[in-house]
């Protein structure tokens, strides 16, 4: 079968090979088998002995048309079959012309793509010649394909940029080149590809112009080093203008204190007031000025530590306290006991938040009062501080207004209360830094609203503990005789604590409400008038139990009447409050029933320290002698850190080391840092115990407070000074060998 095969191969390979050849031997058999048959069957007829009968023939002749017939039958469809094969191979043969079409213009497409690409396309072989570049190279290479194709020609590279291979291999990097056209910057993406099966893998390198973007983004960096280098610059010299201002201010405020002190006549006092009074708003100013430009810097760090929540609401009021009752209003402030003892955020930049809407909110209001009340957030761990007042309103379109640096809601009203308009803007952007909202809501001539909320979690240590101790009232009558801010927050909280609270503002009320039942205790205000709340407290000794009068500071010196069991100060704290109502009820006069103390004061050392102070100013240095002689301390004044240093030395030389040391920062011939650097390493290799040392400075940067940490000072004492802040300090230290940073 095979060979048979084999034999029609070669036979149809032959005729198309020799086609004529083929055609005369097909001719010539086909004539020599029909001339041969002819000539046999008219030969045998005409002999005598060929038996030919009529009959015979015909059907034989029958019998031969028939196959003739059968022939051309078969050859006929043979025909038609092989016709339907040529069709059907012209068919497909048509459909490869048309796709070899299709591919021709598709490859022409891709090649006139390929040839107008902007992007650089270099083919190269494995030993480093080109066999493909495109226009967009040739053009930046200056010369023609032909010239390039075969030579390994490429490009001098003047800067080799950033490099990178992705996990596919391809890798990429820039260069900046030389060309004709001039120093271009190119980004190369750089693979293997295999263009022919069989054939070795080229190097495909494909280059985009990246110049203008390369030159604006090193003009960008170049102008954030700029920024950065004036950035570094301006906080250089705030830290200086901060430190050549606050020195002398810490002379005038603290000498007009000391001035305050002395036997004065009563003009000489309100000059003397007047002096503290101008430099201490100018301080104001000045802390204002470097919060925005540390905003602005990009320099507020905030810290995260836990702090007593409702001991810093209440410092803030009593802080504010004397401003609102110096006209006559109401500061208040109530913490909702859901809210935990203890939170962790940074209790410093919260403190100068609500100090600054709380002063904003006295110095724009004429009557009524200021509540500061403190509530659960809609979100958890959200705290939401409200500050309250009934002053005069900001009206709709100064609302967004007046959060903008140096815009206030009413130009009028900024000229009578004055003002830099920096508040505001100071504490939206610290309330944003802290991942919270302040928002207003305000109408004019009724009071505002700002509401602050921010994420305050609860600390571990305070964890399921409540904001204060509270008392159970359940079952007890109170009666609070009082009108105002105060007193509305007073009877809340004694509701919440169970009692049944009944408050009235009015006197006469308050005395035919007094037979009705027994009470429990009775809140009277003092602010109804002294001789009316002493009556009530007469009136009030056979029907309730404690008698509690509401004094603020100007009248706690004020003559009682006896009938009071005692009194409580105003702005009230939640826990004296609750102490005072749950102390067993005992009939004694003010003097003897003092306010419930929540918190140990500052106890001053029984025995003076002796202190070195280390301050090349004259009159800072003697502001000092003269606040620490007064607070019963034996001083030495060092005049730079070289003398300081000596001075030191020599007292622990003598055995009679000093307590404690004031360095001021910066100072001649040896600075603050250098000297407690020194007597660090002196107490090192000595062995010796570490003398405090707390560092005496105008600068108020976190840098400035690192490198004082890091050069082993205790603590960091900001000018200026006053007697209160300075004695403050001493007594934590005396409390602790360290002072809490």
């Amino acid at each position: 079968m095979g060979r048979t095969f084999r034999i029609k191969v070669r036979m149809r390979r032959f005729r198309r090979q020799h086609p004529r050849i083929a055609f005369a031997i097909r001719s010539f058999m086909i004539f020599s088998a029909t001339f041969g048959g002819a000539y046999g069957f008219v030969s045998g007829s005409r002999s005598e002995n060929s038996g030919y009968d009529p009959h015979t023939f015909a059907i034989g002749a029958s019998f031969l048309f028939a196959l003739a017939c059968l022939g051309l039958a078969t050859l006929s469809m043979r025909l038609r079959f092989v016709g339907k094969r040529l069709r059907t191979l012209a068919a497909h043969n048509e459909t490869l012309i048309d796709r070899n079409w299709e591919l021709k213009e598709a490859e022409e497409r891709a090649r006139s793509l390929f040839e107008q690409q902007g992007d650089l396309i270099v083919l190269r072989a494995t030993d480093g010649r080109i066999t493909f570049a495109n226009e967009a190279y040739c053009a930046l290479a200056g010369q023609t394909r032909d010239a390039l194709v075969g030579t390994r020609f490429d490009f001098d590279v003047l800067e080799q940029g950033d490099s990178a291979r992705e996990s596919s291999g391809t890798r990429i990097h820039d260069q900046k080149i030389a060309t004709p056209l001039g120093a271009r910057w190119i980004a190369w993406r750089e693979g293997y590809v295999r263009l022919d099966a069989g054939q070795p893998a080229e190097l495909q390198s494909v280059g985009r112009d990246v110049t203008d973007r390369t030159e604006t983004e090193r003009a960008l960096s170049d102008a954030r080093d700029q920024a950065d280098a004036a950035n570094r610059a301006k906080s250089r010299f705030l830290a200086m203008a901060s430190h050549e201002i606050r020195t002398p201010l810490n002379g005038i405020i603290g000498m007009g204190g000391l001035l305050l002190d002395t036997n004065l006549t009563p003009e000489q006092a309100t000059y003397a007031k007047a002096v503290k009074t101008s430099g201490e708003a100018l301080m104001a100013l000045i802390e204002e000025l470097l919060d925005y430009s540390k905003i602005e810097a990009g320099k507020l760090d905030l810290e995260q530590r836990p702090f007593a929540l409702s001991t810093l609401i209440e410092e803030i009021c009593e802080l504010l306290a004397p401003r609102a009752q110096a006209k006559s209003l109401e500061i208040a402030a109530y913490v909702d006991e859901r809210l935990p003892l203890e939170v962790v955020g940074d209790a410093a930049r919260l403190r100068q938040v609500l100090l600054n809407l709380a002063g904003n909110a006295i110095k724009f209001t004429a009557s009524g009062g200021v509540a500061l009340i403190v509530e659960p957030g809609i979100w958890p761990n959200e705290i939401s501080f409200l500050v309250r007042d009934t002053g005069i309103g900001i009206a709709p379109e100064a609302q967004q207004r007046i959060f903008r640096e140096f815009e206030q809601a009413d130009e009028r009203v900024a000229r009578t209360h004055g003002g830099t308009g920096l508040g505001l803007a100071i504490s939206e952007r610290i309330v944003k830094r802290m991942g919270g909202r302040i928002t207003l809501t305000s109408e004019p001539g009724k009071g505002s609203t700002f509401e602050v909320a921010v994420p305050l979690p609860a600390s571990q240590a305070g964890a399921g503990q409540t904001a204060f101790p509270s008392t159970d009232l359940a079952g007890k009558s109170i009666l609070v005789v009082a009108d105002g801010i105060e007193a509305a927050l007073i009877a809340r909280r004694l509701e919440r604590w169970g009692g049944q609270t009944c408050l009235v503002a009015d006197a006469a009320v308050a005395e035919a409400l007094l037979p009705e039942r027994s009470w429990h205790a009775v809140l009277i205000d003092r602010a109804l008038g002294p001789a009316m709340a002493d009556h009530l407290g007469e009136l009030a000794r056979a029907h309730a139990l404690q008698r509690l009068v509401l004094l603020t500071s100007s009248s706690r010196h004020e003559k009682l009447s006896p009938a009071f069991t005692g009194f409580l100060m105003k702005p009230l704290r939640a826990a004296s409050l609750a102490a005072r109502l749950a102390l067993a009820p005992e009939i004694a006069s003010p003097e003897l029933a003092p306010e419930p103390m929540v918190e140990a004061a500052h106890v001053t050392p029984a025995t003076g320290l002796s202190i070195l102070v280390a301050e090349d100013n004259e009159i800072n240095a003697l502001l000092m002698r003269s606040l620490l002689t007064k607070l019963g301390h034996r001083v030495v004044i060092a005049v730079h850190g070289e003398a300081a240093l000596e001075s030191w030395l020599a007292a622990s030389s003598a055995g009679t080391p000093y307590d404690l040391v004031l360095m001021d920062i910066q100072m001649p011939q040896l600075d603050g840092i250098e000297a407690t650097k020194r007597i660090r390493a002196h107490e090192a290799a000595m062995g010796s115990r570490h003398t405090p040392i707390l560092a005496l400075t105008a600068n108020t940067l976190v840098e400035d407070r690192n490198a004082c940490f890091e050069a082993g000072m205790t603590g960091f004492l900001i000018k200026p000074l006053d007697r209160d802040k300075l004695d403050e300090a001493l007594a934590e230290l005396a409390a602790s060998p360290r002072l809490p940073v």
